[in-house]
């Protein structure tokens, strides 16, 4: 059963993992050196632990004791029951959620090890946008596919933003990074997997045409938003391929890009 422990000094070294949350920069590097993560809002926490990802602490505000019971009552970890105020002054920002959890990250498996049972595989390149991140997650869960490649400058899932924006879908679709690119996608090519990249140019070929619910293993490329994937990464793929647009609308955010996307790979429906 953990411990409850009421804190009232924001200088309180045990409240060390929930400081200055709002530091994107300082956050981005501390939190993999430390080796943890931050969940926010109670069905994060718990699809967090329920991922098998172990629990250092939590923050709570008081009236989200009585909703955490059970996972308070369930873990060995300290429990720190702190004012909104207090909260504030710790993290930099007002916390809506009132409940917050530092998390044990776990070692990330290989491209190989990922690759050797999926079949349907989303590649991202540059994508630096944590929300951009955490849609993509969200979508590739939802939608049927099966694991996430990272080229080395991609953003971290498992940044508080991205947990919060997929809600929790991090958990629940295995990563790995690719950490020699655009080289690493012979690994995946290997594997038997299509390389399709997804692009807005015309003389691309729609999703439709390609059909790629049809193809036995796909990786679909994404690139970030605005650039697009490289000129590298693009030269790296099997083919080219496109969301046909109407109405003059010459491409979509890659979050909302990705998700007609998937629902054509996974599917096999026409992407629009």
């Amino acid at each position: 059963m953990a411990d409850l422990i009421t804190l009232e000094d924001p200088d309180d070294p045990r409240l060390h993992d929930y400081t200055g949350l709002t530091d994107v920069e300082l956050r981005r590097t501390r939190e993999p050196a430390e080796g943890l993560f931050i969940a926010e809002g109670e069905k994060v926490i718990r699809r967090a632990k329920d991922a098998g990802y172990r629990m250092r602490s939590m923050l709570l505000s008081a009236k989200w004791v009585d909703a955490m019971r059970d996972v308070i009552d369930e873990l060995p970890a300290p429990v720190y029951a702190v004012s909104p105020k207090l909260a504030e002054q710790v993290t930099g920002y007002h916390v809506h959620r009132g409940a917050l959890a530092s998390m044990q990250r776990k070692p990330l498996p290989t491209a190989a090890e990922i690759l050797r049972t999926a079949r349907r595989v989303v590649v991202m390149e540059s994508v630096n946008d944590h929300t951009n991140i955490g849609a993509i997650f969200r979508s590739a869960a939802a939608l049927g596919m099966d694991a996430v490649l990272l080229s080395p400058d991609c953003a971290d899932p498992l940044y508080r933003r991205s947990v919060k924006v997929s809600m929790g879908a991090v958990f629940s679709v295995p990563y790995a990074r690719l950490d020699n690119w655009p080289k690493g996608l012979e690994t995946v090519r290997e594997a038997g997997f299509t390389l399709l990249a997804l692009t807005p140019e015309e003389k691309a070929r729609s999703l439709d045409e390609v059909a790629p619910h049809r193809m036995d293993r796909v990786a679909l490329m994404l690139g970030a938003e605005g650039d697009g994937l490289s000129t590298r990464a693009l030269a790296a793929a099997d083919e080219r391929v496109r969301i046909p647009m109407s109405h003059g609308v010459d491409s979509l955010n890659v979050g909302a890009a990705a998700a007609v996307a998937f629902y054509a790979v996974a599917t096999g429906r026409p992407a629009l």
